[in-house]
């Protein structure tokens, strides 16, 4: 399986418990990260002197933080996009309508304004040496519209067609056509449920303004989109792990533990995808692929 993120913590986040899971099982699991997260909101005060308006250097601990959350996982094959320092986070502001859009200022790196067949060319070389059978990335709008995650979704999707095309590049290797590719999702029904958890515990704050009977932000896909759920939760406690090692960005006294510990392991240890390309496998009894595997 080979995932496709934009920032460290992204991937856990997301997919962590899949990707334990299947480490367990024995499957091969690559994580490419497309930039270092160089401009994440750090939420550890000790270490704000490593803000892009600072030091500049929130990247290379980013870095480490993230060879430690896949130390959690089991995940010994992870890569930046090009070699790290390639791509810079592009960062950006809220729209008006409650979801992300790209920052005023980037970088001349800036994943955002990377030529897109060159970011794909790069990814095409990690397809074509590991040669996945699945493919993990982002929807078409990023999950909440984040530019850099709109970019890895584009990125992914068009380095999976160029490593498939036989005439493209042939020095980087035979032609590799990935079987099946998944957009990472959270499901309407089990999120609903959560929020409704925390707010019969009292808790007003976790995802505040999130509103278990209105409307959800984009993130959340109704379930008649969803594709396959995968159950690891065996292997929440090293989602919880992999995303404590995110230090400057995600709190342990944050909304993904508060969901956690109010919702139990079904919170983050069941994650959801839609299919985006090839066949669906065994369905289990809700309708949903449990491997995304199957079939393959």
């Amino acid at each position: 399986m080979l995932l496709v993120h934009a920032h460290p913590d992204d991937e856990s986040i997301g997919q962590g418990a899949t990707m334990a899971k299947y480490v367990a099982e024995g499957r091969g699991v690559t994580l490419v990260t497309c930039t270092g997260g160089e401009m994440g909101e750090i939420l550890v005060p000790e270490l704000e002197h490593l803000a892009a308006d600072q030091d500049d250097t929130l990247g290379e601990h980013r870095r480490g933080e993230l060879a430690d959350a896949m130390a959690a996982l089991g995940v010994t094959d992870h890569r930046y996009l090009g070699g790290f320092g390639t791509y810079r986070d592009s960062g950006m502001k809220w729209h008006e309508d409650g979801h992300a859009v790209a920052a005023d200022d980037l970088r001349p790196n800036a994943f955002w304004s990377a030529d897109l067949t060159e970011a794909a060319t790069h990814l095409v070389e990690v397809i074509r040496e590991v040669r996945p059978q699945v493919l993990v990335t982002y929807d078409e709008f990023g999950g909440y519209g984040h530019p850099d995650h709109i970019q890895a979704h584009r990125v992914a999707t068009y380095g999976a067609a160029l490593a498939a095309v036989p005439s493209y590049r042939r020095d980087l290797g035979e032609a590799w056509d990935i079987a099946k590719i998944y957009w990472g999702a959270m499901s309407e029904t089990r999120m609903r449920a959560g929020l409704r958890s925390l707010r019969d515990a009292g808790d007003t704050t976790t995802f505040e303004g999130m509103d278990p009977d209105g409307k959800l932000p984009p993130f959340v896909t109704s379930d008649e989109n969803l594709a396959a759920a995968v159950d690891a939760q065996g292997f929440h406690e090293q989602k919880m792990q992999a995303l404590a090692a995110h230090k400057t960005q995600i709190t342990t006294d944050g909304p993904f533990f508060a969901l956690s510990n109010n919702v139990g392991s079904t919170a983050w240890g069941i994650e959801y995808y839609r299919i985006a390309k090839g066949t669906r496998g065994e369905l289990g009894e809700d309708g949903l692929e449990t491997d995304l595997f199957a079939g393959v």
